[in-house]
């Protein structure tokens, strides 16, 4: 005869798993679980079975165990979790990456019925088309306002009704037709509301960030701080280029106005002496290098060289003297 365990006994039990668990594993996902079946939970335990453990329970009970474990180990990162435990909400401890995690969870939502007195998660549109009823059905479309003509012996849908909006609770009305027409609006699974990772708490969106995106938020970043820097003239290292340009065109502006020069000035100086030579500057790069084709298309014919005449200039100025 199996011996059976008391309340306190499974409190007891409760509590140790779940200390033995904050001590084992250091990234937590914090998940709602309202309208999640026993069955579907199952399937979830089972998707996640090797690096992952789910542990539901009384919102009471794990705070409990949260702070005295805390208190007893030292680790106030664990009281964190306290303010997250609203709801009807589990834990899924978990050695694995994150986002694959939070992708395996959302395998498992079912579809639903619309139950009558259910908030809508989402807007429930239903779509024109035959529904196969009978005339005699046409009393749920009139109470709904739902235009509707008899086709071949049946109900037919002609235009598309937004029949409740996210939000709102369902109706008997609406749950009825909906029940009639075998649409199935809604579903339902473990939602991630939060993630606990080596003691910082964040939003599960940040999970869908690639790489792309962290790229694009880290440049934002750093035109923030440039912009900063440059407005309160503190000096980073974000700012320092362009500083040292607006320092090099102040300096290079005093000596332009003034006899002040340095080497790097002269240059400039000369171009708004002559801007002819500014002109040529800019257009030495674009011309061609030697040995090639000319513009026309034809090319460049080779002048003969000179010959060297030092030596008869020798020998002749030789002959004068002999």
């Amino acid at each position: 005869m199996a011996i059976k365990v008391t309340k306190t006994e499974k409190k007891v039990q409760y509590d140790k798993k779940l200390c033995r668990l904050l001590d084992e594993y250091s990234q937590i996902l914090i998940v709602e679980a309202d309208n999640v079946g026993s069955k579907q939970l199952q399937d979830i335990r089972k998707g996640l079975r090797g690096d992952s453990v789910v542990l539901m329970g009384k919102n009471t009970m794990m705070k409990r165990s949260i702070r005295l474990h805390a208190e007893a180990t030292g680790n106030d990162s664990f009281s964190k979790l306290v303010p997250l435990l609203v709801g009807n909400v589990g834990l899924i401890f978990t050695k694995g990456d994150l986002k694959e995690v939070k992708e395996e969870i959302a395998k498992y939502k079912v579809g639903a019925p619309a139950r009558v007195g259910l908030i809508a998660p989402i807007d429930v549109t239903v779509p024109p088309g035959n529904t196969g009823l009978d005339p005699s059905q046409t009393s749920f479309f009139q109470v709904l306002n739902i235009p509707t003509k008899i086709n071949k012996g049946t109900v037919e849908i002609t235009t598309s009704v937004e029949l409740i909006k996210k939000g709102e609770k369902v109706g008997s009305s609406e749950a009825a037709l909906l029940s009639k027409l075998g649409i199935r609006p809604f579903s339902y699974g473990l939602i991630v509301t939060s993630v606990y990772d080596d003691g910082s708490v964040f939003s599960p969106e940040v999970l869908d960030l690639t790489e792309d995106d962290v790229a694009l938020k880290f440049a934002s970043g750093v035109t923030n701080l440039t912009s900063l820097s440059l407005a309160v003239s503190y000096p980073s290292l974000a700012a320092a280029p362009a500083m040292f340009a607006a320092s090099y065109r102040n300096v290079l502006s005093v000596a332009v106005a003034t006899q002040y020069s340095f080497p790097q000035a002269e240059d400039v100086k000369e171009y708004l002496k002559d801007p002819s030579k500014f002109a040529a500057a800019m257009a030495a790069p674009a011309a061609p290098s030697g040995g090639g084709v000319a513009a026309g298309g034809a090319k460049e014919e080779k002048k003969p060289e000179p010959e060297d005449e030092s030596e008869d200039d020798d020998v002749g100025m030789g002959g004068l003297f002999d």
